[in-house]
């Protein structure tokens, strides 16, 4: 891919439905999926699952999700710097709607699957919350949907808020091929959104291999950059505005793990940092 295929900016991807709409077809490759809708006060959506699992996670806003007969309400949040959100997760080969009351934005994030688990309700409380790193690459990781946090098929989602001035997915690591129990094969993506009028940040991605992805970009609410293969890292965040970003990650694998090889040039020197 090229570096313009790797970074979407804001409305780049938009559709008559979503504000975001990264499936595998757009992206180029199997697996993973994300899309944005923005509903207007009592606005409804309604989607099909298909083949794939889903989580309605509130951007801002809240919600009422129907998974079949079975409805759930979702509290939301004011917007992705406020806190941590409730989420409802929809298994594969099922219709679903979202229904707000006061409107808001909602992210969907997905991954093809097999196997067909139960929907349910993620209440906020139950997120792992991590501080990770220190000094200038501090972070903070909301583990909603990671591997060892919420039962999935396939997918793994988590949030990082990275404070104005810092750097986040730092050092550089991949996660392109398979070696039992220390690196997966997962495609990423990563949604971005920043905090405060004319915020900015950059998002660097580069070759693990010959040819492959290699894209540095300036970053805005609304933005995607996708991460097919690679070394990915750092995510910097302007100083004075915190950045936001969703990572949603799927791949091959047998096993649904999230295993990242760091880049080993720089693993000595951030030792303390990650």
């Amino acid at each position: 891919m090229t570096s313009k295929d790797l970074y979407l900016p804001q409305g780049s991807t938009a559709g008559a439905q979503y504000a975001v709409d990264i499936g595998p077809e757009r992206a180029g490759w199997a697996h993973s999926s994300l899309r944005v809708v923005e509903l207007t006060p009592g606005g409804t959506h309604m989607f099909t699952t298909g083949d794939s699992e889903w989580i309605v996670l509130p951007l801002s806003g809240g919600c009422t999700v129907q998974v079949e007969d079975e409805e759930f309400q979702i509290r939301g949040r004011e917007s992705v710097f406020a806190s941590v959100s409730d989420f409802v997760y929809a298994p594969r080969d099922a219709r679903v709607q979202i229904a707000s009351g006061a409107g808001g934005r909602f992210a969907l994030a997905g991954a093809k699957c097999e196997r067909r688990l139960p929907a349910r309700y993620g209440p906020a409380p139950e997120v792992p919350v991590e501080h990770r790193g220190s000094g200038t690459c501090s972070r903070l990781v909301r583990n909603f949907a990671s591997a060892d946090a919420f039962d999935c098929d396939k997918l793994i989602a988590v949030e990082v808020i990275t404070p104005g001035g810092n750097w986040s997915s730092y050092p550089p690591h991949k996660h392109d091929e398979y070696r039992p129990g220390e690196e997966s094969a997962l495609e990423e993506i990563y949604y971005f959104e920043i905090d405060g009028p004319n915020g900015l940040g950059y998002q660097r991605v580069f070759p693990s291999r010959e040819g492959g992805s290699d894209v540095l970009a300036e970053v805005r609410s609304g933005d995607a950059v996708l991460v097919p293969d690679g070394w990915h890292g750092p995510s910097i965040a302007q100083p004075g505005h915190d950045m936001y970003y969703l990572n949603v990650m799927a791949g091959p694998g047998g096993t649904r793990e999230w295993r990242i090889c760091f880049h080993p040039e720089h693993v000595e020197s951030t030792e303390g940092y990650r």
